[in-house]
């Protein structure tokens, strides 16, 4: 990863943390413990992969700054509800997340509930707020919803919770993943996209491609940096798949196996950027990143 990328990945963290604040409610406004908790579960962590890709996505098709934050803080704010839901007691009951105490921890489990629900419902206002013309807001909206929801997100978790002392094959593992960690990874590539000038459909396959490779990706490489990483690097609770007996596709493949896996999928997805060309160098660069990463 060139200088030129890390530069720029830097200065796009720092202005999604600024609109993450800006698009949160204020914490001055009542009811105050519920918007401290949204803003506890959203500000000053996480590596923010998704925005990055939004304005990737978003900078390849020349689209405006406005759209693309509005469509990268929409995104974050549904990954963040996600893990804050992730973490309760009915789900994979975690204390530990982004190396600091989990929402329910923090507050309390019917906190945690309410600030999930709340920051589901703040991305799409924040996104139906955006200057996007009608053309293109409605099918960005629905894109994010449907990413979101039962054959999203929501379902991967489904399959994921009711997969548990299972043991899937690789096909439905992918199924689960692709799910629960890639819908959303695919929405913020395609969001941003779809922010700048029309796609063609040759370049809609091309980004589809890239999302889905990097999407299974970095599972494969969650899984792996689960088995292999401490806590203190994670900033959750390390080896906990293995002690709730998950299927993962270290258990499924082995750990060499799962690490050669997410090296062709990084491969995938930088061939799926060929048409592209030099423009597409930040999308290349964060496959990388998440091939790559440690924590």
């Amino acid at each position: 990863m060139s200088a030129a990328f890390q530069t720029w990945m830097k200065q796009i963290q720092a202005d999604v943390e600024i609109a993450l604040e800006k698009y949160l409610p204020p914490v001055t406004l009542a009811p105050k413990t519920l918007h401290e908790a949204m803003a506890y579960a959203v500000l000053d962590g996480g590596k923010r992969v998704r925005p990055l890709l939004v304005f990737a996505a978003g900078e390849l098709f020349q689209a405006p700054a406005e759209l693309l934050s509005r469509a990268a803080c929409a995104v974050e704010m549904i990954h963040a509800y996600s893990l804050v839901h992730d973490d309760m007691p009915c789900m994979d009951d975690d204390a530990l997340r982004r190396g600091k105490p989990t929402v329910h921890k923090k507050y309390d489990e019917a906190t945690a509930l309410l600030v999930g629900d709340a920051l589901q419902a703040q991305a799409f206002l924040v996104l139906s707020e955006s200057q996007a013309c009608a053309e293109h807001k409605l099918p960005m909206l629905q894109l994010l919803a449907q990413a979101s929801g039962s054959v999203g997100m929501c379902g991967g978790q489904a399959i994921d919770l009711a997969s548990v002392g299972k043991a899937l094959n690789r096909a439905e593992l992918e199924q689960m993943h692709r799910l629960k960690t890639g819908a959303l990874l695919r929405a913020s590539v395609l969001l941003g996209a779809m922010s700048g000038k029309p796609l063609e459909a040759k370049e809609v396959d091309a980004l589809n491609i890239y999302a889905g490779a990097i999407g299974l990706a970095f599972q494969v490489v969650d899984d792996v940096l689960d088995a292999t990483a401490d806590s203190a690097t994670l900033g959750k609770t390390a080896g906990k798949d293995a002690a709730d007996n998950k299927p993962t596709y270290v258990s499924l493949l082995g750990l060499e196996a799962s690490r050669q896996l997410a090296d062709q999928l990084c491969h995938d997805a930088h061939q799926a950027l060929l048409p592209f060309g030099e423009s597409a160098q930040y999308l290349h660069d964060l496959a990388d990143l998440i091939v790559q990463r440690k924590a």
